[in-house]
């Protein structure tokens, strides 16, 4: 890879969520990770003391480092999906620390869609549970490449070995079922610190890699040149000026890949051909852009392109549908129900959407199908057949996260309602019913 190489002295960035079953410890882990890691200001780590002192504890509550809402500091629980950043000499982090309650599973979808790694949490005295499942299950939708099991509250199992085994084995098997292809388990104990930054002197037993070893050495430099471009337009730009009276760009980030000046390019959904004849970039012209640059595209020929259009190689564009199959996962409290009339944002282009079917509901105790539910509610994951008021250049999730998503959005108030992935994300695929009768609808 030649386009896109790191300066000297700079580090890679490692995007990562935490997840894992009420009580679990997950707040406390990342706040000993940023304690230990010494990210923490002196004036955040006083008024963390002072908490702790008015609450009764002899030492400070790690925990409400990220824990931020005044409903969170109250009830002693993570509610909605907590931010942060730190670094260290490896590695810059940004890690999301989502909720384990059950109703806040859907938060987790927005901390884990953008995460190169998830650490799933277990108490090691409860072992895997079913919200333990739930969230490998919500990891291996979301294609998170790297997952790390954390037993934690190994202090309170007597740092015994024989706890440890049986459960880091039981989830190994639960990920490959999924088609998770790797977990790395370390048994931890977030309170005390131990295997968190700092090896355990309590665990020789355990020869691996303590968590921040772990995130600061997983692989995650990609070549962008190894996934094919994808380019949503989000802005056209015409300044219509005397310097600049023929100018035409259009504007948006690179969601995947590389796209050269001189490339040959298809604007979808259209399908009429170009040629790449410039790049922007910072107010300067450049030979090359990759994922996920923010740049100006200019094209050989004057086509009609507008907010919402692909541009994507005539060699592999990604193929164009009206009917789009997907895995979703509900996040609204409203239901989602066959014949609902919804929008459908997919990068920047919304259109129309009607829900036709819904196939099946997994049932994540055995990753069954449960079929013809009638309904999806909020935290159901499941299939949905749609069919579009105008065509989408969508992508298969397993190919491309980035253009393999979108969302359905509640026309009357815009509320998203389900995050969506298009493509089978299990084995088995739901049989698709014959579709209705397109008569009395718009579309």
């Amino acid at each position: 890879m030649t386009d896109r190489t790191l300066p000297a002295g700079a580090t890679s960035l490692l995007r990562f969520a935490t997840a894992g079953s009420v009580d679990d410890g997950k707040s406390t882990l990342v706040g000993r990770l940023l304690h230990d890691s010494k990210a923490v200001l002196a004036d955040q780590l006083e008024a963390v003391e002072h908490a702790s002192r008015s609450r009764g504890h002899d030492a400070p509550d790690l925990a409400l480092l990220t824990d931020g809402l005044r409903a969170e500091r109250e009830q002693g629980i993570t509610i909605d999906v907590a931010y942060r950043y730190f670094a260290t000499p490896r590695r810059r982090f940004i890690l999301a620390d989502t909720p384990g309650h059950v109703q806040y599973t859907r938060n987790m979808v927005t901390g884990a869609s953008t995460a190169e790694l998830a650490v799933v949490l277990v108490d090691a005295r409860n072992g895997v549970v079913e919200q333990t499942r739930r969230h490998a299950a919500v990891a291996a939708l979301l294609r998170v490449p790297h997952v790390v099991l954390a037993v934690n509250k190994m202090d309170l199992a007597g740092y015994a070995e024989s706890v440890f085994a049986p459960i880091a084995e039981e989830f190994a098997a639960y990920a490959a079922s999924l088609g998770i292809p790797e977990v790395t388990a370390v048994p931890i104990s977030a309170l005390a610190g131990d295997n968190v930054v700092t090896p355990s002197a309590h665990m020789d037993w355990y020869g691996g890699p303590t968590v921040l070893e772990h995130l600061e050495t997983v692989p995650v430099v990609t070549d962008p040149t190894a996934d094919p471009a994808r380019f949503p337009v989000q802005y056209v730009i015409r300044p219509q000026s005397a310097a600049h009276p023929d100018y035409r760009g259009y504007a948006g980030r690179l969601a995947s890949g590389v796209l050269r000046v001189g490339d040959p390019v298809t604007v979808l959904p259209s399908g009429r051909t170009s040629t790449v004849a410039a790049i922007d970039a910072l107010g300067e012209s450049v030979d090359v852009a990759w994922a996920p640059q923010s740049v100006t595209v200019r094209l050989a020929d004057d086509l009609d392109v507008s907010r919402g259009d692909l541009i994507a190689p005539t060699a592999g564009p990604p193929p164009t549908t009206r009917d789009v199959e997907a895995t979703v996962c509900h996040v609204a409290d409203r239901p989602l129900r066959v014949g609902d009339r919804v929008l459908l944002k997919h990068t920047t282009r919304t259109v129309k959407a009607l829900v036709k079917v819904l196939p099946s509901r997994l049932t994540l105790d055995d990753l069954s199908q449960h079929p013809s539910p009638g309904e999806l509610a909020a935290n159901d994951i499941g299939r949905v057949v749609l069919r579009t008021a105008e065509p989408l250049a969508l992508d298969a999730y397993a190919d491309s996260r980035s253009t393999g998503s979108f969302l359905l959005i509640d026309p009357a108030d815009g509320t998203t309602l389900t995050a969506g992935m298009a493509g089978t994300a299990f084995a088995a695929r739901a049989a698709r019913p014959a579709a209705d009768d397109d008569e009395g609808w718009d579309f």
